[in-house]
């Protein structure tokens, strides 16, 4: 136990997981009610808390398991969390982290759930050495998002997305939209974390072995500026920003601005993800919104399919500290939520996320999560890679990007000042 604890410990210095936006709060004193059984919850999702906790109480009251969720801290990183509660030799009987932090903790802490019955209904959980050790919770993705009403007000044709999975034929709908009186139909999210965490690193999922390739990035064995995806990548960007409504002062533009003519109809397409629509519904939005695959010139087939996959994963703990009765409480209630329609609803309806699992009904959802759905149900994702240094998304997002949205650099210059930057990053062991 001494030795696994210490790798623990290491893992939370290294700072894996850092929370979700939202308030940081206790949960309370963890003591069960009645009679029942207890289990204990991390949750590192910390915007469901409120619904989580309603969640909780229902859940004792139909099954008279008792669950405390308990809000992550949003001062200290999940893996320091984590580490803190084995030390005491409490440790939480589900825990939500990243999926890296599944892969640093799976052989050591991860009960395997490969028997599990909803194990079947996904391909978005994580297995670490042939142990099923992550539950995936929901589904983000991302691509471009659209405006259909927008676009067949100024064509006066319904929109197709498959009809501009080709850069050649987005920018011949973009020449015709602009025409017809849009003068600038794109919008881009000009934040560190949009370009940082979002859109680079496409550059690196849609390799054919992503792992090798920022391995050789680190290394500096590969050329980025001479790299085929590189260069397909770029080209669409450098489409979007001769058409971005905020060029000249791109850097500086608003997200809530974007979202704002984005919902509107003002513009017809926008970077981003599912995530977008707590800002879009703010707004007085059409109603045919989407999120298609993002356009390029390629023939490996990325351009039918968004980039994605499971965001937030469960494991449920292994050690001695469990009982067998609160571990199977534990299964029981991940079981709850992939196959009981109060589950199901708790995950959609309550909580707005996208299901990872193929049997879950998930009409209610937004048209950008029902996008999302779609293509992960038909298994056209593209998965995010997980491993990238952790000051990636503000080096090469907020030192790089936003002065090439700006246009300040050219792509030579990207391509060398990220070469540099990994010369010197930390890379994630995995």
């Amino acid at each position: 136990m001494k030795k696994k604890l210490v790798s623990l410990v290491m893992v939370a210095a290294m700072g894996l997981s850092m929370v979700a936006c939202g308030s940081a709060s206790g949960s309370g004193d963890g003591a069960a009610k009645g009679d029942g059984v207890s289990i204990t919850i991390l949750n590192s999702k910390t915007e469901i808390q409120t619904q989580f906790e309603e969640m909780a109480e229902e859940y004792e009251a139909n099954t008279g398991v008792h669950v405390e969720v308990y809000n992550a801290d949003t001062d200290t990183t999940v893996a320091s969390q984590v580490a803190t509660r084995y030390a005491s030799n409490d440790p939480y009987t589900l825990t939500m982290v990243d999926a890296k932090d599944i892969y640093s903790l799976a052989d050591d802490y991860a009960y395997d759930l490969s028997n599990e019955d909803w194990a079947s209904h996904t391909t978005l959980g994580i297995t670490v050495n042939n142990k099923l050790a992550g539950f995936p919770v929901c589904v983000e993705a991302r691509g471009i998002l659209y405006n259909a009403d927008a676009i067949k007000k100024v064509t006066g044709k319904d929109f197709d997305p498959s009809s501009v999975a080709t850069l050649d034929d987005f920018q011949k709908l973009l020449d015709e939209l602009v025409a017809g009186g849009m003068e600038a139909p794109v919008g881009i999210l000009s934040e560190y974390w949009s370009l940082g965490a979002h859109w680079f690193p496409m550059i690196y999922e849609e390799q054919a072995d992503p792992d090798a390739y920022v391995n050789g990035l680190l290394a500096g064995s590969e050329d980025l500026a001479g790299n085929e995806k590189f260069n397909s990548i770029m080209d669409t960007f450098e489409t979007l920003v001769k058409y971005n409504y905020a060029k000249g002062s791109a850097s500086n533009a608003d997200r809530e601005e974007t979202s704002m003519k984005f919902a509107q109809g003002d513009i017809a397409f926008m970077f981003g993800g599912n995530w977008d629509w707590s800002v879009i519904n703010q707004y007085d939005y059409t109603e045919n919104l989407g999120m298609m695959p993002v356009p390029q010139n390629t023939t490996d087939g990325t351009n039918a399919k968004l980039v994605g996959g499971g965001s937030k994963y469960i494991f449920v703990d292994s050690s001695d500290a469990t009982s067998d009765e609160q571990r199977q409480a534990a299964l029981d209630f991940l079981n709850w939520l992939v196959s009981d329609a109060e589950g199901n609803a708790f995950l959609t309806e309550k909580c707005a996320l996208v299901p990872a699992f193929d049997n879950i009904d998930a009409s209610a959802l937004d048209p950008l999560s029902l996008s999302v759905k779609a293509y992960a149900d038909a298994g056209n994702l593209v998965p995010n890679y997980n491993y990238l240094p952790d000051d990636h998304m503000t080096v090469v997002g907020q030192e790089i990007m936003q002065k090439y949205l700006d246009e300040a650099i050219d792509r030579a210059e990207v391509a060398k000042e990220v070469t540099e930057y990994f010369k010197t990053a930390t890379p994630i062991a995995h």
